[in-house]
């Protein structure tokens, strides 16, 4: 589980920087900067919503902090 969720964090990130570099390089003209940042708001979407699943099904624990 680790694992999915590290892979679909760094896909999230590299979704975010080529959204800045095609935001660059097309001056605003382009719709690559808008389907690289709806795939980053879509991976996010997923990601969470396998947290929600995996802490609901009992594969991931919450930490119980100061107790």
């Amino acid at each position: 589980m680790r694992y999915v969720v590290i892979a679909l964090l760094v896909a999230i990130f590299i979704s975010l920087a080529s959204g800045l570099v095609y935001l660059i390089r097309d001056k605003g003209e382009g719709t690559r900067t808008v389907r690289a940042l709806t795939w980053r708001v879509g991976l996010s979407v997923v990601l969470f919503i396998l947290v929600a699943v995996a802490y609901r099904m009992g594969w991931i624990h919450g930490h119980l902090l100061g107790r």
